[in-house]
Protein backbone atom coordinates (compact mmCIF):
# COMPACT_ATOMS: atom_id res chain seq x y z
CA UNK A 1 0.00 0.00 0.00
CA UNK A 2 1.26 3.35 -1.03
CA UNK A 3 -0.15 6.73 -0.22
CA UNK A 4 0.40 10.15 -2.20
CA UNK A 5 1.96 13.06 -0.07
CA UNK A 6 -0.22 16.03 0.34
CA UNK A 7 1.81 19.09 -1.26
CA UNK A 8 2.19 21.33 2.05
CA UNK A 9 1.53 25.30 1.16
CA UNK A 10 5.11 27.30 1.18
CA UNK A 11 5.99 30.67 -0.27
CA UNK A 12 7.81 30.92 -4.21
CA UNK A 13 11.07 31.66 -2.11
CA UNK A 14 11.17 28.04 0.13
CA UNK A 15 11.71 24.83 -1.66
CA UNK A 16 8.79 22.14 -1.09
CA UNK A 17 9.98 19.60 1.71
CA UNK A 18 10.39 15.92 0.22
CA UNK A 19 8.34 13.19 2.19
CA UNK A 20 8.90 9.87 1.70
CA UNK A 21 5.71 7.38 0.87
CA UNK A 22 5.28 5.13 3.50
CA UNK A 23 5.76 1.33 3.38
CA UNK A 24 3.80 -1.36 5.22
CA UNK A 25 5.72 -3.06 7.09
CA UNK A 26 4.50 -6.64 8.75
CA UNK A 27 3.64 -5.80 12.69
CA UNK A 28 6.05 -8.85 13.76
CA UNK A 29 9.16 -7.27 12.13
CA UNK A 30 8.60 -4.80 14.47
CA UNK A 31 10.39 -4.46 18.02
CA UNK A 32 7.96 -3.86 20.59
CA UNK A 33 8.08 -0.20 21.46
CA UNK A 34 9.39 0.25 24.98
CA UNK A 35 7.39 3.39 25.57
CA UNK A 36 3.79 0.92 25.06
CA UNK A 37 1.33 0.93 27.67
CA UNK A 38 2.16 -1.61 30.26
CA UNK A 39 -0.43 -3.94 31.42
CA UNK A 40 -2.31 -2.82 34.50
CA UNK A 41 -0.79 -4.88 37.14
CA UNK A 42 2.75 -3.55 36.07
CA UNK A 43 1.62 -0.65 36.40
CA UNK A 44 0.08 -0.95 40.23
CA UNK A 45 3.51 -2.84 41.18
CA UNK A 46 5.74 -0.06 39.57
CA UNK A 47 3.41 2.31 41.91
CA UNK A 48 3.75 0.36 45.21
CA UNK A 49 7.57 0.27 44.32
CA UNK A 50 7.24 4.24 43.85
CA UNK A 51 5.47 4.50 47.12
CA UNK A 52 8.49 2.13 49.03
CA UNK A 53 11.47 5.12 47.48
CA UNK A 54 9.50 7.59 48.26
CA UNK A 55 8.71 6.23 52.09
CA UNK A 56 12.50 5.20 52.21
CA UNK A 57 13.53 9.12 51.11
CA UNK A 58 11.43 10.48 53.35
CA UNK A 59 11.61 8.57 56.50
CA UNK A 60 15.64 9.14 55.76
CA UNK A 61 15.14 13.03 55.62
CA UNK A 62 12.99 13.09 58.55
CA UNK A 63 16.00 10.94 60.38
CA UNK A 64 18.72 13.04 59.01
CA UNK A 65 16.62 16.54 60.26
CA UNK A 66 16.35 15.21 63.58
CA UNK A 67 20.32 14.31 63.90
CA UNK A 68 20.81 17.72 62.83
CA UNK A 69 18.62 19.53 65.06
CA UNK A 70 19.91 17.29 68.09
CA UNK A 71 23.67 18.40 67.04
CA UNK A 72 22.81 21.72 67.35
CA UNK A 73 20.63 21.74 70.01
CA UNK A 74 23.42 19.82 71.74
CA UNK A 75 26.27 22.15 70.88
CA UNK A 76 24.24 25.06 72.19
CA UNK A 77 23.11 23.21 75.55
CA UNK A 78 27.09 22.39 76.43
CA UNK A 79 27.92 25.66 75.58
CA UNK A 80 24.94 27.33 78.09
CA UNK A 81 25.50 25.17 80.44
CA UNK A 82 29.85 26.33 80.58
CA UNK A 83 28.60 29.70 80.89
CA UNK A 84 26.16 28.96 83.81
CA UNK A 85 23.45 30.23 81.43
CA UNK A 86 21.21 26.77 81.17
CA UNK A 87 17.78 27.91 79.95
CA UNK A 88 16.19 25.02 78.23
CA UNK A 89 13.58 26.98 76.27
CA UNK A 90 15.87 29.52 75.28
CA UNK A 91 18.31 26.86 73.95
CA UNK A 92 15.92 25.71 72.00
CA UNK A 93 14.32 28.33 70.54
CA UNK A 94 17.79 29.30 69.16
CA UNK A 95 17.94 25.55 67.90
CA UNK A 96 14.67 26.21 65.85
CA UNK A 97 16.44 29.25 64.68
CA UNK A 98 19.13 27.88 63.16
CA UNK A 99 18.05 24.52 62.01
CA UNK A 100 15.71 25.32 58.84
CA UNK A 101 19.23 26.75 56.82
CA UNK A 102 21.70 23.90 58.49
CA UNK A 103 18.79 20.97 57.24
CA UNK A 104 18.13 22.25 53.87
CA UNK A 105 22.00 22.87 52.97
CA UNK A 106 22.22 19.27 54.75
CA UNK A 107 19.66 17.69 52.73
CA UNK A 108 20.68 18.76 48.95
CA UNK A 109 23.98 17.91 49.93
CA UNK A 110 22.94 14.52 50.81
CA UNK A 111 20.79 13.86 47.69
CA UNK A 112 23.65 15.26 45.75
CA UNK A 113 26.08 12.52 47.08
CA UNK A 114 23.33 9.92 46.48
CA UNK A 115 22.75 8.94 50.14
CA UNK A 116 19.20 8.99 49.66
CA UNK A 117 19.38 6.65 47.05
CA UNK A 118 18.05 2.94 47.24
CA UNK A 119 20.67 0.47 50.00
CA UNK A 120 22.30 -1.32 47.28
CA UNK A 121 23.73 1.95 45.68
CA UNK A 122 24.08 4.45 48.99
CA UNK A 123 27.24 5.15 50.20
CA UNK A 124 27.95 5.29 53.96
CA UNK A 125 29.81 7.41 57.16
CA UNK A 126 32.30 8.70 54.41
CA UNK A 127 29.87 10.34 52.77
CA UNK A 128 28.12 11.68 54.98
CA UNK A 129 31.20 12.88 57.04
CA UNK A 130 31.98 14.79 53.73
CA UNK A 131 28.66 16.49 53.56
CA UNK A 132 28.66 17.26 56.71
CA UNK A 133 31.68 19.17 56.55
CA UNK A 134 30.17 20.82 53.25
CA UNK A 135 27.65 22.26 55.45
CA UNK A 136 29.96 23.75 57.93
CA UNK A 137 31.79 25.21 55.43
CA UNK A 138 28.49 26.76 53.66
CA UNK A 139 27.46 27.88 57.01
CA UNK A 140 30.63 29.64 58.00
CA UNK A 141 30.80 31.47 54.30
CA UNK A 142 26.98 32.45 54.53
CA UNK A 143 27.33 34.25 57.98
CA UNK A 144 30.41 35.82 57.68
CA UNK A 145 28.95 37.22 54.20
CA UNK A 146 25.83 38.11 55.71
CA UNK A 147 27.66 40.21 58.79
CA UNK A 148 27.36 38.22 61.45
CA UNK A 149 30.00 38.29 64.30
CA UNK A 150 30.38 35.68 66.38
CA UNK A 151 32.95 35.46 70.18
CA UNK A 152 33.66 32.04 69.27
CA UNK A 153 33.32 29.50 66.34
CA UNK A 154 32.39 26.52 68.66
CA UNK A 155 28.74 26.44 67.02
CA UNK A 156 30.02 25.54 64.02
CA UNK A 157 32.69 22.86 64.80
CA UNK A 158 30.94 21.74 67.83
CA UNK A 159 27.53 21.32 66.19
CA UNK A 160 29.77 19.61 63.15
CA UNK A 161 30.86 17.02 65.57
CA UNK A 162 27.67 16.28 67.05
CA UNK A 163 26.00 15.94 63.53
CA UNK A 164 28.47 13.40 62.72
CA UNK A 165 28.13 11.38 65.98
CA UNK A 166 23.73 11.57 65.53
CA UNK A 167 23.26 11.43 62.05
CA UNK A 168 25.73 8.93 61.11
CA UNK A 169 24.43 6.82 64.79
CA UNK A 170 20.95 7.26 63.19
CA UNK A 171 21.49 5.90 60.16
CA UNK A 172 23.93 3.01 61.57
CA UNK A 173 20.20 1.79 63.37
CA UNK A 174 18.38 2.70 60.75
CA UNK A 175 20.39 0.07 58.33
CA UNK A 176 20.88 -2.27 61.38
CA UNK A 177 16.92 -2.56 61.77
CA UNK A 178 15.96 -1.99 57.79
CA UNK A 179 18.40 -4.60 57.25
CA UNK A 180 17.26 -7.26 59.60
CA UNK A 181 13.45 -6.78 58.70
CA UNK A 182 14.57 -7.28 54.72
CA UNK A 183 15.76 -10.33 55.86
CA UNK A 184 13.26 -11.72 57.70
CA UNK A 185 11.11 -10.66 54.75
CA UNK A 186 13.46 -12.73 52.70
CA UNK A 187 14.73 -10.02 50.56
CA UNK A 188 18.00 -10.40 48.70
CA UNK A 189 19.97 -9.60 45.91
CA UNK A 190 20.92 -12.14 43.57
CA UNK A 191 24.15 -12.28 41.73
CA UNK A 192 25.97 -14.13 38.95
CA UNK A 193 29.21 -14.48 38.84
CA UNK A 194 31.57 -13.92 35.59
CA UNK A 195 35.24 -14.92 34.63
CA UNK A 196 37.70 -17.66 35.15
CA UNK A 197 37.67 -20.32 37.79
CA UNK A 198 40.50 -18.97 39.93
CA UNK A 199 38.79 -15.44 40.31
CA UNK A 200 35.23 -16.89 40.29
CA UNK A 201 36.29 -18.88 43.52
CA UNK A 202 37.86 -16.16 45.03
CA UNK A 203 34.64 -13.06 44.64
CA UNK A 204 32.54 -16.21 45.46
CA UNK A 205 34.22 -17.25 48.79
CA UNK A 206 34.77 -13.50 49.98
CA UNK A 207 31.01 -12.45 49.75
CA UNK A 208 29.80 -16.01 51.42
CA UNK A 209 32.10 -14.87 54.11
CA UNK A 210 30.81 -11.71 54.34
CA UNK A 211 27.77 -12.20 57.24
CA UNK A 212 26.28 -8.70 56.60
CA UNK A 213 26.04 -9.53 52.70
CA UNK A 214 22.63 -9.08 51.14
CA UNK A 215 24.08 -10.33 47.95
CA UNK A 216 22.83 -14.22 47.23
CA UNK A 217 25.68 -15.77 44.54
CA UNK A 218 23.19 -17.72 42.38
CA UNK A 219 26.03 -19.45 40.40
CA UNK A 220 28.63 -18.49 37.83
CA UNK A 221 29.53 -18.37 34.41
CA UNK A 222 32.98 -19.48 33.53
CA UNK A 223 34.71 -18.78 30.13
CA UNK A 224 37.15 -21.35 31.22
CA UNK A 225 36.42 -24.85 31.50
CA UNK A 226 33.74 -25.38 34.47
CA UNK A 227 35.74 -25.25 37.39
CA UNK A 228 35.24 -27.17 40.97
CA UNK A 229 34.39 -24.33 43.07
CA UNK A 230 31.42 -25.55 45.31
CA UNK A 231 28.92 -22.77 43.23
CA UNK A 232 26.80 -24.15 40.81
CA UNK A 233 27.54 -23.14 37.01
CA UNK A 234 24.61 -21.62 34.62
CA UNK A 235 25.76 -22.12 30.92
CA UNK A 236 27.59 -20.38 28.85
CA UNK A 237 28.00 -16.47 28.38
CA UNK A 238 26.07 -16.58 25.19
CA UNK A 239 23.34 -17.65 27.72
CA UNK A 240 23.18 -15.02 30.04
CA UNK A 241 19.96 -13.15 28.96
CA UNK A 242 18.13 -16.33 29.65
CA UNK A 243 19.58 -16.77 33.19
CA UNK A 244 19.09 -13.12 33.80
CA UNK A 245 15.25 -14.09 33.29
CA UNK A 246 15.19 -17.80 34.87
CA UNK A 247 17.16 -17.17 37.61
CA UNK A 248 15.90 -13.74 38.57
CA UNK A 249 19.35 -12.39 38.79
CA UNK A 250 19.85 -9.01 40.07
CA UNK A 251 23.77 -8.40 39.55
CA UNK A 252 26.03 -9.67 37.56
CA UNK A 253 29.58 -9.61 38.90
CA UNK A 254 32.61 -9.87 36.31
CA UNK A 255 35.09 -11.51 38.87
CA UNK A 256 38.25 -11.58 36.50
CA UNK A 257 40.18 -8.29 36.16
CA UNK A 258 41.25 -9.32 32.40
CA UNK A 259 37.59 -10.57 31.37
CA UNK A 260 37.97 -9.61 27.18
CA UNK A 261 36.87 -6.81 26.27
CA UNK A 262 34.49 -7.62 23.64
CA UNK A 263 32.31 -10.01 25.65
CA UNK A 264 32.41 -7.13 28.35
CA UNK A 265 30.19 -4.91 25.97
CA UNK A 266 27.74 -7.32 24.89
CA UNK A 267 27.82 -8.73 28.69
CA UNK A 268 26.70 -4.68 29.46
CA UNK A 269 24.34 -4.72 26.91
CA UNK A 270 22.74 -8.05 27.94
CA UNK A 271 22.41 -7.27 31.61
CA UNK A 272 21.32 -3.47 31.04
CA UNK A 273 18.59 -4.75 28.72
CA UNK A 274 17.28 -6.78 31.32
CA UNK A 275 17.56 -3.93 34.13
CA UNK A 276 20.14 -5.72 35.87
CA UNK A 277 23.11 -4.35 37.19
CA UNK A 278 26.44 -4.59 36.25
CA UNK A 279 29.61 -4.54 38.71
CA UNK A 280 33.19 -5.54 39.05
CA UNK A 281 35.40 -6.99 41.46
CA UNK A 282 38.48 -5.21 41.38
CA UNK A 283 42.41 -6.91 41.31
CA UNK A 284 44.79 -5.56 43.27
CA UNK A 285 46.43 -3.64 40.65
CA UNK A 286 42.74 -1.70 40.03
CA UNK A 287 43.17 -0.96 43.83
CA UNK A 288 46.79 -0.26 43.77
CA UNK A 289 45.85 2.38 40.74
CA UNK A 290 44.38 4.66 42.82
CA UNK A 291 47.47 6.14 44.53
CA UNK A 292 49.08 6.11 41.07
CA UNK A 293 50.98 9.24 40.08
CA UNK A 294 50.71 10.26 36.48
CA UNK A 295 54.94 10.87 35.13
CA UNK A 296 54.04 13.14 32.16
CA UNK A 297 56.72 13.96 29.42
CA UNK A 298 56.72 10.16 28.54
CA UNK A 299 56.17 8.46 25.40
CA UNK A 300 53.52 6.50 26.56
CA UNK A 301 51.50 7.25 29.65
CA UNK A 302 53.20 6.16 33.17
CA UNK A 303 51.98 6.17 36.29
CA UNK A 304 53.92 5.45 39.57
CA UNK A 305 52.71 3.43 42.14
CA UNK A 306 53.75 4.78 45.84
CA UNK A 307 54.37 3.15 48.87
CA UNK A 308 51.24 2.31 50.85
CA UNK A 309 52.60 4.17 53.49
CA UNK A 310 51.49 7.07 56.36
CA UNK A 311 53.86 10.34 55.90
CA UNK A 312 53.69 14.21 55.46
CA UNK A 313 50.51 15.81 56.29
CA UNK A 314 48.84 12.01 56.12
CA UNK A 315 50.74 10.56 59.11
CA UNK A 316 50.41 14.32 61.08
CA UNK A 317 46.59 14.56 60.47
CA UNK A 318 46.11 10.42 61.75
CA UNK A 319 48.41 10.67 64.57
CA UNK A 320 46.51 13.99 65.78
CA UNK A 321 43.20 11.87 65.24
CA UNK A 322 44.36 8.95 67.24
CA UNK A 323 45.86 11.47 70.20
CA UNK A 324 42.97 13.10 70.71
CA UNK A 325 40.18 10.16 70.88
CA UNK A 326 42.45 8.16 72.28
CA UNK A 327 43.01 10.59 75.40
CA UNK A 328 39.22 11.30 75.89
CA UNK A 329 38.48 7.69 75.60
CA UNK A 330 40.78 7.32 78.50
CA UNK A 331 39.43 9.70 80.74
CA UNK A 332 35.33 8.76 79.48
CA UNK A 333 36.22 4.72 80.09
CA UNK A 334 38.69 5.10 82.82
CA UNK A 335 35.88 3.93 85.43
CA UNK A 336 35.09 0.95 83.00
CA UNK A 337 39.29 -0.29 82.86
CA UNK A 338 39.26 0.23 86.74
CA UNK A 339 36.43 -2.82 87.00
CA UNK A 340 37.51 -4.52 84.96
CA UNK A 341 41.46 -4.39 86.81
CA UNK A 342 39.52 -5.42 89.53
CA UNK A 343 37.55 -8.26 87.99
CA UNK A 344 40.71 -9.93 86.46
CA UNK A 345 42.68 -9.69 90.04
CA UNK A 346 39.73 -11.33 91.99
CA UNK A 347 38.83 -13.91 89.97
CA UNK A 348 42.33 -14.96 89.12
CA UNK A 349 46.16 -15.52 89.55
CA UNK A 350 48.45 -13.07 88.09
CA UNK A 351 48.68 -9.14 87.25
CA UNK A 352 45.73 -7.83 85.47
CA UNK A 353 47.81 -6.17 82.31
CA UNK A 354 49.07 -8.21 80.08
CA UNK A 355 52.27 -7.44 78.33
CA UNK A 356 52.49 -9.28 74.86
CA UNK A 357 55.79 -8.45 72.81
CA UNK A 358 54.69 -7.90 69.20
CA UNK A 359 56.24 -6.50 65.94
CA UNK A 360 54.80 -2.76 65.25
CA UNK A 361 55.64 -0.47 62.49
CA UNK A 362 59.10 -2.09 60.39
CA UNK A 363 58.45 -5.41 62.35
CA UNK A 364 59.97 -3.27 65.52
CA UNK A 365 59.04 -5.08 68.53
CA UNK A 366 56.74 -3.09 71.13
CA UNK A 367 55.42 -4.19 74.76
CA UNK A 368 51.41 -4.34 73.77
CA UNK A 369 49.69 -3.80 76.48
CA UNK A 370 46.07 -5.93 76.73
CA UNK A 371 43.93 -6.90 79.68
CA UNK A 372 44.93 -10.29 80.96
CA UNK A 373 42.30 -12.84 79.86
CA UNK A 374 44.15 -16.48 80.38
CA UNK A 375 45.35 -18.00 82.88
CA UNK A 376 49.55 -17.57 83.76
CA UNK A 377 50.53 -20.76 82.27
CA UNK A 378 48.96 -19.85 78.45
CA UNK A 379 51.97 -19.33 76.98
CA UNK A 380 53.63 -22.70 78.10
CA UNK A 381 50.21 -24.25 76.71
CA UNK A 382 50.22 -23.38 73.51
CA UNK A 383 52.17 -25.73 71.88
CA UNK A 384 50.38 -28.36 72.80
CA UNK A 385 47.22 -27.24 71.63
CA UNK A 386 48.70 -26.49 67.71
CA UNK A 387 47.32 -29.38 66.78
CA UNK A 388 43.62 -28.21 67.57
CA UNK A 389 44.39 -24.62 65.43
CA UNK A 390 41.22 -23.93 63.75
CA UNK A 391 42.40 -20.91 62.23
CA UNK A 392 44.20 -20.28 58.69
CA UNK A 393 47.56 -19.43 58.01
CA UNK A 394 49.78 -18.03 60.42
CA UNK A 395 47.04 -17.42 62.82
CA UNK A 396 46.47 -19.46 65.77
CA UNK A 397 42.82 -19.48 67.30
CA UNK A 398 40.88 -22.17 68.96
CA UNK A 399 37.48 -21.08 69.78
CA UNK A 400 36.72 -22.77 73.33
CA UNK A 401 40.51 -22.30 74.22
CA UNK A 402 40.91 -23.59 77.74
CA UNK A 403 43.34 -21.30 78.49
CA UNK A 404 41.13 -18.46 78.78
CA UNK A 405 39.39 -17.65 82.09
CA UNK A 406 35.84 -17.22 82.64
CA UNK A 407 36.27 -13.21 83.05
CA UNK A 408 38.43 -13.70 80.19
CA UNK A 409 36.82 -15.25 78.32
CA UNK A 410 33.59 -12.48 78.46
CA UNK A 411 36.07 -10.05 78.24
CA UNK A 412 37.23 -11.22 74.71
CA UNK A 413 33.87 -11.82 73.54
CA UNK A 414 32.87 -7.87 73.59
CA UNK A 415 36.63 -7.41 72.84
CA UNK A 416 37.10 -5.33 76.38
CA UNK A 417 40.75 -6.42 77.08
CA UNK A 418 41.61 -4.29 73.64
CA UNK A 419 40.50 -1.07 75.70
CA UNK A 420 43.92 -0.92 77.35
CA UNK A 421 45.27 -0.61 73.84
CA UNK A 422 44.36 2.88 74.32
CA UNK A 423 47.48 3.62 76.40
CA UNK A 424 49.34 2.27 73.48
CA UNK A 425 47.50 4.66 70.57
CA UNK A 426 48.50 7.61 73.44
CA UNK A 427 52.32 6.64 73.45
CA UNK A 428 52.63 6.40 69.89
CA UNK A 429 52.71 2.73 69.23
CA UNK A 430 49.72 1.94 68.25
CA UNK A 431 47.07 3.42 65.89
CA UNK A 432 43.49 3.52 66.56
CA UNK A 433 42.64 2.60 63.20
CA UNK A 434 44.98 -0.11 61.01
CA UNK A 435 46.72 -3.16 60.86
CA UNK A 436 46.01 -5.47 63.57
CA UNK A 437 49.61 -6.58 65.56
CA UNK A 438 50.17 -10.24 65.86
CA UNK A 439 51.93 -12.53 68.24
CA UNK A 440 55.79 -13.15 67.62
CA UNK A 441 54.19 -16.52 66.95
CA UNK A 442 52.25 -16.02 64.15
CA UNK A 443 54.55 -13.50 62.67
CA UNK A 444 57.10 -15.94 62.02
CA UNK A 445 55.40 -17.75 60.16
CA UNK A 446 54.24 -15.23 57.83
CA UNK A 447 55.01 -14.74 54.16
CA UNK A 448 57.07 -12.16 52.53
CA UNK A 449 54.39 -10.36 51.22
CA UNK A 450 52.38 -10.67 54.38
CA UNK A 451 54.90 -8.33 56.30
CA UNK A 452 54.13 -5.43 53.46
CA UNK A 453 51.26 -4.72 56.35
CA UNK A 454 53.89 -3.48 59.08
CA UNK A 455 55.09 -0.52 56.97
CA UNK A 456 52.36 1.30 58.81
CA UNK A 457 51.50 1.54 63.04
CA UNK A 458 49.12 -1.36 63.62
CA UNK A 459 45.59 -0.70 64.90
CA UNK A 460 43.34 -1.34 67.64
CA UNK A 461 40.91 -2.00 65.20
CA UNK A 462 40.44 -2.21 61.03
CA UNK A 463 38.80 -3.62 58.16
CA UNK A 464 39.29 -7.09 59.68
CA UNK A 465 36.84 -6.52 62.33
CA UNK A 466 34.22 -4.82 60.67
CA UNK A 467 34.68 -7.21 57.39
CA UNK A 468 34.24 -10.69 59.14
CA UNK A 469 36.57 -10.76 62.02
CA UNK A 470 37.56 -14.72 62.71
CA UNK A 471 35.33 -15.92 60.11
CA UNK A 472 37.57 -14.63 57.01
CA UNK A 473 40.86 -16.49 55.69
CA UNK A 474 44.54 -15.08 56.70
CA UNK A 475 45.06 -14.39 53.42
CA UNK A 476 41.87 -12.60 52.71
CA UNK A 477 42.61 -10.52 55.79
CA UNK A 478 45.62 -9.33 54.42
CA UNK A 479 44.24 -8.31 51.50
CA UNK A 480 42.38 -5.99 53.76
CA UNK A 481 44.62 -4.87 54.80
CA UNK A 482 46.23 -3.51 52.22
CA UNK A 483 42.82 -1.85 50.94
CA UNK A 484 42.63 0.22 53.96
CA UNK A 485 46.21 1.88 53.57
CA UNK A 486 45.24 2.66 49.69
CA UNK A 487 41.73 3.89 50.54
CA UNK A 488 42.70 5.98 53.76
CA UNK A 489 41.37 8.55 55.21
CA UNK A 490 39.88 10.46 58.59
CA UNK A 491 36.65 9.49 56.93
CA UNK A 492 37.46 6.03 56.63
CA UNK A 493 38.69 5.77 60.34
CA UNK A 494 35.99 7.12 61.70
CA UNK A 495 33.56 4.69 59.38
CA UNK A 496 35.88 1.87 60.62
CA UNK A 497 35.75 3.18 64.34
CA UNK A 498 31.94 3.44 64.25
CA UNK A 499 31.14 -0.27 62.52
CA UNK A 500 33.74 -1.67 64.94
CA UNK A 501 30.84 -0.98 67.93
CA UNK A 502 27.97 -3.23 66.36
CA UNK A 503 30.51 -5.60 65.24
CA UNK A 504 31.63 -6.73 68.85
CA UNK A 505 28.12 -6.00 69.93
CA UNK A 506 26.91 -8.73 68.04
CA UNK A 507 30.15 -10.92 68.64
CA UNK A 508 30.60 -11.34 64.91
CA UNK A 509 33.47 -14.11 64.63
CA UNK A 510 35.14 -13.14 67.95
CA UNK A 511 36.25 -16.00 70.22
Amino acid sequence: MSTAPRQPKHSPSRVPLEIPHLVEVPLDSIDRDVRATRPPILNVLRRLDALRRLARVVSLMILDVVGIGLAVFTALLIKAAFRGGLHVDAIWGNTRALLPFAALVTLLLFARSGLYSERATRPGLTSIVACLFQTTVVAVVFALVSGQTFSSYYIFYGSLFFAILYVGSIRAVYEMVTGFLLRKAGYERRAVLVGTGQHIESVGHALGSASESSITVVGFISLTPRPDNGLRSLGSLQDLGEIIDRHRIDEVIIADPDFPERETIDLVDVAHRGGVRVRIAPSTMDVLVQRADFLPGQSIPLFELRSPTFEGVDFAVKRAFDIVVSALALLVLSPVLLVIALSIRRTARGGAIYRSVRPGIGGVPFDCLKFRTMYVDAEIRQAALETENEASGALFKIRDDPRVTPVGRFLRRYSLDELLQLWNVLRGKMSLVGPRPLPVRDFDRLQEWHKKRYLVLPGMTGLWQVSGRADLDFDDLVRLDFLYLERWSVSLDLTILLKTIPAVLLRRGSY
